[in-house]
């Protein structure tokens, strides 16, 4: 199986909360399309052992996936048939060296040291300057008219899993597909620069099939010793 509503959600973000042991995932509210809100909810703790979520930002961030992304509507495009064109995979799309990412807790005291710090900059320098926000992942409501429980508009909406979506095992394995992994992704447009963030959990594979299902376990083939170079080859 896979994903049932992949997407990227195009806007402005308006404010931002802190995750918590109750609720381990960053808030961000966004604004789309026509003031339309959204509520994008990021992942920084897993359910599976080890807790800790692999993380990278990459602040000089390049791809030919960037093309694309600019002529999108302000709001959530549905992508179709795992769409390479803007859908991101970080196996198939080269879009960084996993061996670079560094797995961080959520929310540890000290500056500067886990998952809540290092979000917030970044979306706090979002909002300050205006970026355009891209958040890739799944979509959820609108769910009537129930307000969401963080920001308190009407109806709830949003998207969710912002972080690598193949490779799972156990219960995750449905959630398991190519060409529909999150992200974040930051464009500062006085500068024409971009930033990207990039999220995965230690229990998944990096050896996935075509359809996104682990070919090796994490022990044989996790972020530290995939083979980047041998799998451009194998394509």
């Amino acid at each position: 199986m896979s994903l049932n509503n992949y997407g990227v959600l195009k806007g402005r973000v308006l404010d931002s909360k802190h995750g918590s042991d109750a609720s381990p995932h960053f808030q961000i509210l966004v604004e789309g399309e026509e003031q339309t809100k959204y509520r994008v909810s990021v992942n920084i703790k897993s359910q599976s052992y080890p807790s800790e979520v692999l993380y990278l930002v990459s602040e000089q961030f390049q791809s030919e996936d960037l093309t694309a992304l600019p002529s999108l509507p302000v709001g959530f495009t549905d992508i179709k048939n795992n769409n390479p064109d803007i859908a991101l995979d970080f196996i198939r799309g080269n879009l960084f060296d996993p061996k670079q990412m560094v797995p961080l807790p959520a929310d540890v005291e000290g500056p500067d040291n886990d998952l809540n710090e290092k979000l917030s900059y970044y979306i706090q320098k979002a909002q300050q300057e205006k970026a355009v926000l891209y958040a890739f992942g799944q979509r959820w409501g609108p769910e009537n008219n129930t307000p969401d429980q963080y920001f308190g508009f009407t109806p709830g909406n949003g998207i969710h899993d912002i972080h690598m979506n193949q490779g799972n095992v156990g219960r995750w394995k449905r959630d398991n597909g190519t060409w529909q992994d999150g992200g974040l992704l930051l464009y500062f447009e006085e500068t024409d620069s971009w930033v990207g963030t990039f999220l995965a959990f230690q229990s998944q594979s990096w050896c996935t099939d075509n359809q996104g299902n682990a070919e090796q376990p994490v022990e044989k083939c996790n972020y530290l010793n995939y083979d980047q170079e041998a799998r451009k080859a194998k394509q």
